[in-house]
């Protein structure tokens, strides 16, 4: 009997003390590093259409939009315009507008992106 009891206090013991430290906050919650998204200077030959190119053109170059991207060609600025007037470009992109989500079957592109996108758009999306 004497022994069960000293296991038990052994036991409880270890866990009183193995439960007991001081967590440091910064050690817990690090800062991270927030990081800006530059909307300035935000035009279609520089910002546009690189962002285009890796999220969209797959599927929606000239070349295989009738066979693979339901005929919508995003890669040239008067194509890309239609889509930007009737809105449709940023409804698909932001998941909004009873606009099928672009890209399709996949995740929203990076929001500072579509913040690129959009402060070109209420710009008056220039052909610069």
């Amino acid at each position: 009997m004497k022994k069960i009891i000293l296991k038990s206090i052994a036991v409880v013991s270890i866990f009183m003390f193995s439960s007991c430290f001081y967590d440091k906050k910064s050690e817990i919650y690090p800062q991270t590093l927030t990081t800006t998204c530059d909307t300035t200077n935000s035009t279609y030959a520089t910002t546009v259409v690189p962002i285009l190119n890796t999220n969209c053109n797959n599927c929606h170059y000239a070349s295989v939009a009738k066979s693979i991207g339901a005929g919508i060609v995003l890669d040239n600025y008067t194509s890309l315009k239609i889509y930007v007037t009737n809105n449709q470009l940023l409804n698909s992109i932001n998941h909004t507008g009873g606009i099928t989500p672009m890209p399709l079957n996949g995740a929203k592109i990076h929001a500072c992106d579509i913040s690129k996108i959009t402060a070109w758009v209420n710009r008056g999306a220039l052909n610069n």
